[in-house]
């Protein structure tokens, strides 16, 4: 028996119960997180493809700055 307090009735089960849903609750955080990570990398490239097709169109219709010469 635990010192701290006395035990009451269910406790236990209730106690279970409360540290099986922190569990599910943790494996869903880590899947969402997981997901966010990767969506937003996917996201980077996407912009980075944008970039360069916005600069070679840039290069194409003959506009002397391009986007690199623009960011430095």
């Amino acid at each position: 028996m635990d010192a701290r307090s006395p035990k009451a009735p269910g406790g236990d089960a209730l106690r279970d119960a409360a540290e099986n849903l922190f569990q599910e609750l943790q494996e869903h955080f880590q899947a969402l997180t997981a997901t966010l990570n990767l969506r937003m990398e996917e996201m980077g490239n996407r912009i980075e493809d944008l970039r360069k097709n916005v600069n070679d169109l840039m290069v194409q219709a003959g506009i002397e700055n391009s986007i690199k010469e623009q960011m430095t």
